[in-house]
């Protein structure tokens, strides 16, 4: 596997997709509960209402960054493999089988969105 292709599937796909599917699965958001912690402590320090404004938006801002790296790299196909691995993510509480499914369609589907050959061959870029 190139280079780009592992870095896309370990970031974007299991990271971004598989992860975060995982973490909404459960009903926490480790993301926010740290950025929370964060804003709290530079409140305590520095308190100012356009500090707490930031870390009110940082999530938002911080998911916008992601999704465009992962189109970026990817294109469409990559983030159809992201959205893939998001719902396997979600659905490893109710069926692990059918998670597993789902996230090997998505890192297949990750490794084809940035294999370019492949993707010129076809006419998908």
């Amino acid at each position: 596997m190139a280079k780009k292709s592992r870095t896309f599937i370990w970031q974007f796909v299991i990271g971004l997709g598989f992860l975060s599917g995982v973490w909404t699965a459960i009903g926490i958001d480790p993301e926010a509960a740290i950025l929370n912690a964060l804003g709290t402590a530079a409140g305590a320090i520095y308190p100012d209402d356009t500090l707490r404004s930031l870390f009110l938006i940082l999530p938002t801002i911080l998911l916008l960054c992601s999704v465009w790296q992962a189109y970026r790299n990817g294109r469409v196909p990559g983030l159809v493999a992201v959205m893939i691995a998001y719902l396997a993510g979600l659905s490893i509480l109710v069926s692990a089988a059918s998670a597993v499914v789902l996230l090997l369609v998505a890192v297949v589907t990750g490794w084809l969105a940035t294999n370019r050959r492949l993707m010129k061959r076809a006419g998908l870029r």
